[in-house]
């Protein structure tokens, strides 16, 4: 097998790598084991010092790495070197709070003394996406190598040359050379890599139904996994909300990385009373966002990231539109070369179709109307995923109850979008996976939770 870089936005084939054989896997893991039992016993300041040159690094050279992504998935430039801009924020926050996530908490009881540590467990294999190629690799990978853990990488096959320049990165900020490592290798030799005794847990942000593959395997050989899967994120908008502001904050929620984010607003559900002028702005905002070449400055949508991730999307339009949605906007692909699809909008939509059940991963907007509060609450919630949600309204109150008790996700945002942080945790419940990343709830997943007891 062949792992090809096709750029989205000509379809060109640019360049091909061979997958790694069984042996070449088998020996990075050896020396990624080696190279973690030193890291292991590598003092805390030490890897916090890596930590800040790779923030250094990575700000130095943001302009380079969102041209690849740029090349290899199609984020527009200016969103590529936002994401590096928060890989950098990333580690400078880790370094700067790890004393505060590791230390050892005393914990009183009979004995003379009690406490619980946090130890490392060893290599880490995570399985990552090609939407923000930097950032979910490298928000996996801080948390975990900070702790003292080592990390290999089964990136995206879309972006190689991303996945083989966070290897080199992290060796040019001062970690071990084979702490970190990328192994070149396609989904089918990934189930095999779970198997290694080396392997001591998985870490996985992709499809729902790759979520259950990996979990069933990890599982059945009782290795650790943290699942973060895919969103049809509900943005609930009450009579009383700001429109424009809320119709400014929505349309970024939908279109930021050309909708292809697991945390994009995909669910518009707002109150009969604003509907049709939250709809005529939404769609006047929407048209805002023209196709375009990603390397250009002036771009804010570029090509999706593969052909047939743009063509599936357009089926899920057609078929929602063959069950009864309205098309306000796009929904058919352009006559221009490459994986481009128009900024879209659906209207009434409802549950059965796919603009209703499933995740539109890309920019279409679907639209639902609601008679009031409480069935705006219950459509919201009225899905399989569980990853984000937002509401807006100017009752402060009524926002932070709704957002706290009844959304049924993993976050929920008042008056703004759902957003990734490394102080907030990050993750979701039902068919969006489980366990966290980020934040000090992100950095105990995987480590060795200890209790110690001295009589």
């Amino acid at each position: 097998m062949a792992i090809e870089v096709i750029n989205p936005a000509t379809g060109e084939t640019i360049k091909s790598y061979p997958e790694m054989t069984d042996s070449e896997i088998y020996t990075i893991l050896n020396k990624a084991h080696k190279d973690y039992m030193d890291w292991s016993k590598t003092p805390l300041a030490d890897r916090s010092k890596c930590l800040q040159k790779l923030a250094y690094i990575l700000e130095e050279n943001k302009n380079k790495y969102a041209q690849l992504m740029a090349i290899e998935m199609g984020k527009p430039l200016k969103q590529g070197r936002a994401e590096i801009e928060k890989c950098a924020w990333t580690c400078e926050y880790f370094a700067e709070n790890a004393d505060n996530f590791l230390q050892d908490q005393q914990i009183k009881t009979e004995a003379a003394e009690t406490f619980v540590t946090f130890q490392p467990i060893g290599i880490i294999l995570a399985i990552m996406p090609w939407n923000f190629p930097f950032w979910q690799a490298i928000r996996a990978a801080v948390p975990a190598l900070l702790a003292g853990n080592g990390m290999v990488l089964k990136h995206s096959s879309n972006t190689p040359d991303c996945a083989l320049s966070i290897e080199t990165l992290f060796q040019q900020a001062g970690f071990p050379k084979n702490l970190f490592r990328t192994l070149m290798i396609g989904p089918r030799k990934a189930s095999s890599v779970i198997a290694y005794p080396e392997i001591r847990a998985v870490t996985l942000t992709g499809s729902s139904e790759a979520g259950k593959k990996v979990a069933s395997e990890a599982g059945a050989l009782l290795k650790k996994v943290v699942l973060e899967l895919g969103g049809s994120d509900p943005y609930i908008v009450l009579k009383d909300a700001n429109i424009k502001e809320t119709v400014e904050a929505c349309v970024t929620a939908r279109m930021l990385n050309s909708g292809q984010s697991c945390i994009a607003a995909k669910r518009f559900i707002v109150e009969g009373p604003v509907f049709k002028e939250f709809t005529h702005l939404f769609i006047e905002e929407m048209k805002k966002y023209e196709p375009g070449d990603p390397l250009d400055e002036n771009t804010r949508l570029g090509p999706m990231a593969r052909m047939e991730l743009r063509d599936h999307l357009h089926r899920q339009v057609k078929r929602s539109v063959d069950q009864g949605a309205t098309v306000l906007l796009g929904g058919e692909i352009p006559s221009k070369k490459g994986a481009f699809y128009p900024p879209t909008v659906l209207a009434d939509v409802r549950p059965g179709m796919p603009a209703y059940d499933e995740e539109l991963f890309g920019p279409v907007a679907s639209l639902i109307f609601v008679e009031d509060e409480e069935e705006a609450v219950r459509l919201a919630n009225d899905t399989k995923f569980g990853l984000g949600g937002a509401v807006f309204t100017q009752d402060i109150d009524k926002g932070r109850k709704i957002a706290r008790d009844e959304i049924q996700a993993g976050a929920c945002f008042v008056n703004n979008f759902v957003k990734s942080d490394p102080r907030l945790p990050f993750g979701g419940i039902k068919q969006s996976g489980f366990g966290r990343e980020l934040s000090q709830f992100g950095i105990h997943e995987f480590v060795n939770i200890k209790t110690v007891s001295i009589k």
